[in-house]
């Protein structure tokens, strides 16, 4: 039997950049060089909270996702300054990032708080991008499985095999974020390679192989087509160089040409 078929994913994480301004002529200059649907790669923009409906109102018709950087796991209610699944939905997320590395090591999320988000953005309705990732230490100390196992088990507690079909998984070696540094391209693929092993030894082998496992960690023109080569690679997971089309667009056009 042959094995699902996997779509690249490229996906633009904004992080706290842009203005209004900004937001709508980068979503636009994106849009542009996304081919409409059919398109051989699934591309999604991710920008910061207020600017969610000016580009959802930008990338509407377009062949461009919209999705956000993070998402709170209550339902509305008294909980000042955060973020619901349902307003995320309503404004045409399709999308939500959860446990980006700067939540984990700046604002201190837990294992336990992004399970819940995890839980509560798949039954609202948004396809999760979960990421996990070691710092420089563990990974020189050999302890980056050790570090996957935690952050994985910890994120996905309780969570049906059915679910699994709305998660992607973004691998992000925090020593490579926004740094320059890059994991090799091998080194990339042992890792993905790891973590689909471990969605099979805990769901299933069919589930493992049709889940996206992007990478995430300075991908640029010169090191995309390389990386998104690699047999589970499935994307990338992209900061500082989706902020301008012009070192976006080489990242979307690699993930094409990938075999």
């Amino acid at each position: 039997m042959s094995e699902p078929s996997r779509r690249k994913l490229v996906a633009g994480n904004w992080k706290m950049n842009t203005t209004r301004d900004s937001a709508v002529e980068l979503a636009r200059g994106t849009a542009r060089v996304v081919p409409p649907k059919p398109s051989p790669v699934d591309v999604l923009l991710c920008p910061p909270f207020p600017y969610l409906c000016s580009v959802g109102a930008v990338l509407e018709g377009s062949g461009v996702l919209l999705g956000a950087q993070n998402v709170c796991c209550e339902r509305p209610g008294a909980f000042t300054g955060e973020v619901a699944v349902d307003m995320l939905t309503d404004v045409g997320c399709r999308f939500v990032i959860v446990g980006h590395s700067e939540r984990r090591h700046i604002f201190g999320e837990t294992n336990h708080l992004i399970q819940r988000k995890v839980v509560a953005a798949i039954a609202g309705g948004l396809d999760v991008i979960l990421c996990v990732g070691e710092q420089l230490a563990a990974r020189e100390a050999n302890q980056t499985e050790a570090v996957l196992d935690s952050q994985m088990t910890g994120g996905l507690t309780d969570l049906d095999e059915s679910a699994l079909g709305h998660l992607t998984i973004a691998y992000e070696p925090c020593w490579a974020i926004g740094t320059g540094q890059t994991a090799t391209p091998q080194q990339a693929q042992e890792v993905h390679l790891y973590l689909r092993k471990w969605l099979a030894d805990r769901y299933n082998p069919g589930r493992a192989q049709s889940t996206r496992i992007l990478y995430g960690g300075s991908v640029n023109a010169k090191n995309a087509l390389e990386l998104l080569s690699e047999p589970d690679v499935d994307g990338a997971l992209v900061g500082g160089a989706s902020l301008k089309v012009e070192t976006f667009r080489p990242i979307i056009e690699a993930a094409a040409a990938a075999k």
